[in-house]
């Protein structure tokens, strides 16, 4: 299976602003109704989430969805 760059720059992005927010990963899960070890997989970038579910992360992480899907891009 062939790794989606982009989806791995999206999960590293949300794992760093996660952290920088110093929001658990448990706690992020919670916030955007997210189970937890779907979390883990979405910022290891081993699932291609839905438009639905992203914007549900930047919600929880109350960002614009620009700071995770373009930073990602750079």
């Amino acid at each position: 299976m062939t790794k989606d760059e982009r989806i791995i720059a999206f999960g590293k992005r949300v794992r760093e602003v996660r952290k920088a927010k110093g929001i658990s990963q448990e706690k992020l899960a919670e916030l955007a109704n997210i189970d937890r070890s779907y979390m883990g997989n979405i910022e290891r970038g081993e699932k291609n989430v839905t438009l639905k579910k992203v914007y549900e992360i930047c919600d929880a992480l109350e960002v614009d969805i620009s700071e995770l899907v373009f930073s990602s891009l750079s």
